[in-house]
């Protein structure tokens, strides 16, 4: 009988201080609802279209058709197939557009025209400027329809999220809240009003600005909506940070624990 009491109150000890160390990591949830002041802010300030801005080593696509297909032939190139080499251009012979990698200083190569600058401009601002280049080399009733697609528009997410990772923006127009929702959403531990955005501008200066997701007037920031290669990172709040170094300090004790069990268990057995 005093043999089970003894046993009993050791194991007693430990149920008492594994209980009070995970009882340590438990806090109340708090500013987990995003936009929580929605009804006091002014949402006129936020009456705007939003176009992103070629960067410097973005990749862009340009397109040109014309009335006339022979016309535009020149001013598209393609990424053709050894079968699509052998034809003759002037035979329509079709293909995927080449993409353009616009240099650090904003310029691309265009065919017959040369070097053009696009870093900085909206994609209605880059084929207004390729129309009025390329009309000297056609003729005036033609009408060029010229098109400019971003084709590596990115952003990533990191920290406490659900699914961490870079995602392709296919409509080159992508806000915080929704690049956090192709993340998964925040966990639990994220804190939400504390999110930072690092940036790079079209000259190479990184900023990191501090963002709150429990503010509506977040709507009306700057940053509401995100430029390509932007990388959003949500901080843990203390309750993981708390979690992590009780897992630690917890697995060290058991240890110790277990092995103050297995002598005490021995000096019993032998001093009986």
């Amino acid at each position: 009988m005093k043999k089970f009491s003894f046993f009993t109150f050791l194991h007693g000890i430990v149920f008492t201080l594994s209980a009070a160390a995970l009882l340590t990591s438990c806090g109340s949830a708090q500013n987990v609802a995003y936009l929580q002041n929605s009804d006091s802010i002014n949402f006129e300030k936020s009456r705007f279209l939003y176009d992103a801005r070629i960067m410097p080593k973005d990749q862009i696509t340009i397109s040109v058709n014309t009335t006339t297909p022979e016309v535009s032939l020149p001013f598209n190139l393609l990424l053709q197939n050894a079968y699509q080499q052998g034809r003759s251009i002037s035979s329509g012979a079709s293909g995927t557009l080449m993409p353009y990698l616009v240099d650090n200083d904003g310029y691309i190569n265009f065919p017959i025209i040369g070097r053009l600058k696009v870093g900085g401009l909206t994609k209605s601002e880059a084929e207004q400027l390729v129309t009025e280049r390329i009309r000297p080399y056609m003729a005036e009733t033609e009408k060029p329809v010229v098109t400019v697609t971003m084709a590596s528009y990115s952003v990533s997410v990191l920290g406490e999220v659900n699914r961490p990772g870079s995602f392709q923006v296919s409509r080159e127009k992508i806000t915080i809240l929704e690049a956090l929702a192709q993340a998964g959403d925040l966990t639990i531990y994220g804190v939400r009003d504390r999110v930072k955005l690092i940036r790079e501008d079209a000259t190479g200066k990184k900023s990191i600005v501090t963002l709150n997701l429990n503010d509506a007037n977040i709507v009306n920031s700057p940053y509401y909506y995100l430029q390509q290669n932007d990388v959003v990172y949500v901080e843990p709040n203390k309750i993981k940070a708390q979690n992590s170094k009780v897992g630690q300090t917890t697995t060290l004790w058991f240890s110790a624990t277990s092995i103050l069990i297995s002598l005490t268990s021995l000096l019993y057995n032998i001093l009986k």
